[in-house]
């Protein structure tokens, strides 16, 4: 077992210890350095963005097209669907993107009321060059980890948000 760290959440656990002995602060602290380690992450996952042209929406937009597989189209609404955004939030998005030149939207050939949106030859570049750095930024992150530790981290993770969603899900 490594050596212990300590971050500024033992402080805070501390002061609740001496403060409320009653209280066990196990997971205040846990949510604590959770939320703490999101906030620095985001941070860095921003710069690879902002360093490609492109805000964490668009990214998200262009690799929802790229991991859908050939054509790279999808329907705007499955779009706005994977990514949980509203339609008026998508059409913002794509009209950026079309703008740039990374997306363009076209006829749906099964339905000519409908419109599909697909990746240009530069958005899929632009996205596969984003997405090998985002991977290699986030890999770097954990770098201080162990393969185990990756494994372990990830496994507690899954129990977790399963967990969390589903008490989402039941509210």
């Amino acid at each position: 077992m490594g050596e212990r760290r300590t971050d500024a959440v033992d402080a805070i656990v501390e002061q609740w210890r001496a403060e409320r002995p009653d209280l066990d602060p196990t997971a205040m602290a846990i949510f604590g350095r959770l939320g703490r380690m999101q906030l620095l992450a985001e941070r860095s996952i921003e710069a690879v963005f902002t360093a490609h042209g492109l805000q964490r929406g668009e990214f998200d937009v262009l690799a929802a097209l790229r991991r859908s597989g050939e054509p790279f189209e999808l329907a705007p609404s499955v779009l706005a669907d994977t990514l949980m955004l509203s339609r008026a939030g998508m059409t913002g998005r794509l009209d950026r993107l079309e703008s740039a030149g990374l997306v363009r939207r076209i006829a749906d050939p099964a339905d000519r009321r409908a419109i599909r949106v697909a990746l240009t030859a530069d958005g899929r570049a632009r996205v596969d060059e984003v997405v090998t750095a985002h991977i290699a930024n986030e890999t770097r992150m954990l770098s201080s980890l162990s393969g185990h530790d990756r494994a372990e981290l990830d496994r507690i993770a899954r129990i977790l948000l399963a967990d969390l969603e589903r008490d989402h899900a039941e509210r």
